[in-house]
This record gives structure tokens, sequence and C-alpha cells, in this order.
């Protein structure tokens, strides 16, 4: 390996080993999970996987990679730990578990929270973790399941400096855009307002794909010009012809956009500030989920305009 991927901190006192062959553990291999381990595993990197489906870890050990059949025996020589899991119950289970990271890691590992997890279970992990001796990071990603396979996500980091400089090589192998926005918990508060910008944007596309249909408009030439304009979005580029075919695989699951809107509703409560827009969108994404689409992709918040503007029979 590299002296690129040497993930050490001289004269830190927490800093681990030099990094001995670049070996990772990965805990989570889904939807996201999966394309991040295999691009870590391309670049050079020994990644060895956990997850609940074993057929996950088949796939990764097909490209490359090495299954585990626990956690425990996936961090035993990991110099770093990426847990990628659904929601802030998974990643305490993960990282306090008796199978779990902080009891059969190696102190000094360096451990990268993924997943999008409440920003005040993140700042309590960081602080345990730091106990036990080790460097621990929140690094929320957004791009969905095609921005982790383009490795082309941005990842909101919470933690100190010299553990965001260690990562550092790990992060440019998965996204474009990483960036230390603050101490532990900031980047699980940045990916908040990350999902409730998303949520509020397919929303707005939705009405506008709505809107033009109920006039008869080319949608496909609509969307294109509006796209080219301020009205332009991420969101367009990648939902916009998925949308217009009534396309719901999902890339990121109403479900869990459901549990994300409830992390920002409550972060914004408990901070005293309002988002009503947001707390709307919130109320949109969780009726869905609640009429049993909560395995479709996000995009899917179109269903509920057209049964709003009774358009969906049409």
């Amino acid at each position: 390996m590299s002296t690129a991927h040497d993930l050490s901190h001289k004269g830190d006192v927490l800093a681990p080993e030099p990094v001995r062959d670049g070996s990772i553990a990965f805990i989570g291999l889904g939807i996201m999970g999966l394309p991040m381990a295999v691009n870590l595993v391309k670049a050079g990197y020994r990644v060895t996987g956990v997850n609940l489906d074993p057929s996950k870890t088949e796939k990764l050990a097909a490209q490359g990679g090495h299954a585990a059949l626990s956690i425990a025996e996936a961090v035993a020589d990991a110099d770093v730990v990426i847990t990628m899991v659904p929601d802030s119950p998974d990643v305490e289970s993960v990282l306090l578990g008796e199978d779990g990271v902080f009891a059969n890691a190696a102190p000094g590992a360096l451990v990268i929270d993924m997943s999008t997890i409440r920003p005040d279970v993140s700042r309590a992990l960081a602080a345990e973790g730091a106990e036990r001796g080790f460097r621990v990071l929140d690094a929320p990603v957004s791009g969905g399941e095609a921005g982790a396979i383009e490795a082309k996500l941005s990842i909101m980091v919470g933690g100190a400096q010299a553990d965001f400089d260690a990562a550092r090589p790990v992060f440019d192998v998965l996204g474009t855009t990483p960036v230390l926005v603050g101490p532990a918990g900031a980047g699980q508060t940045v990916k908040a307002a990350n999902q409730l910008i998303v949520a509020g944007n397919i929303q707005l596309v939705a009405e506008a794909l709505v809107f033009l249909e109920a006039h008869g408009v080319d949608t496909e030439a609509g969307l294109q010009v509006l796209n080219g304009g301020l009205a332009g979005s991420t969101v367009m580029t990648r939902k916009g012809d998925q949308m217009r075919e009534r396309n719901f695989t999902p890339g990121f699951r109403i479900a869990l956009h459901d549990k994300d809107m409830k992390i920002v509703t409550t972060a914004a409560r408990e901070a005293g500030v309002t988002i009503p827009l947001g707390a709307l969108v919130a109320q949109f994404v969780g009726a869905l989920k609640a009429q049993g689409d909560g395995g479709l992709d996000h995009s899917a918040l179109l269903k509920l305009v057209e049964q709003l503007s009774a358009t969906a029979e049409k």
C-alpha cells in the first residue's frame, strides 16, 4: 500500500500505528454500502465486509473484498472501521454491542460512521469511543446509489481536524466533496439539513411535473429547459426521468427518508427553530410510508401529488 494511504498522524497521542496493509472493515453492505466498499477495493484497500444478509458479503468477495461472519471478525485487524447502517439504534448496536466495534477493534483504530443518524447519538458515541481509545468521525453522505457507484458522494464530516486529515484518503476514494463541518455530531446536523432540502426539492419537482402533464406539455422538454435555469437541481438531473416514467425502483427508500425527516424535525424543535415547509413535506413522506410505499424510491412523492390532484387514474 502506498504512503498515500498512511492514515497515521505523528505527534497525535491517539494516532494508530501506520496502516500495515490498508485494512478496512466495512459494516453494512446495502444499496449504498456495497458500491462504496467495492470502490475502496478498487483503490487498493484490503476491505473486509460484514452484513446481516450474507449474500451481500459474497458480492463483495466476488469483486476482490473479503467476507466476515461477524463484526468482531471483520474489525479484529482493521486500521479503519466504516459503518453504513440504517438508523441510530443500529449504529449503537454495531459500535457498543458485545460483538461490536468498540469491544473488538484495536484501540487507536479510526471509526467512521457514514450512516445517517441523530446528531446527539453521534456525539455520545464519539465521546464513548474516545474514552476507549478510538478516533470517531460522523461522516454521512449524500448522492444516493448513483453517487455511491460513481464515487461522487458529498461527505459531511464531524470530528477533530487530525482525524479528518487521517481519513481524507478514504474519503477521496468515496466522494468528490469531503468537508469537515465541525465537531462530533456536526456532520449529522448538516446531513439533516441536506435531507430537508432534498425532500422539499423532490416534492416541488413532483408538483411541477404533474402541473406540466395537466397542461399537455412535453415533460421531457419541459424538465430539460427547467433544469438549465435557476430551477435546475441535482434532484431534477438524477430523478426527473425516473419520475416521468413512474419508475420508483429504490435508490433511496421512502422509509429511510421518513426516518431522516423525523431527525430534522425533532432537531429543529429542540433548537427552537421553525421549518414549516419541511414539516409539511415530512408529513407527506410519512403518509406515503403509511400507505405501504416505504420500499419505493423517495421520488415516489409524485404518487401522493397525483392522489391529491386526482390525476392518478387519468
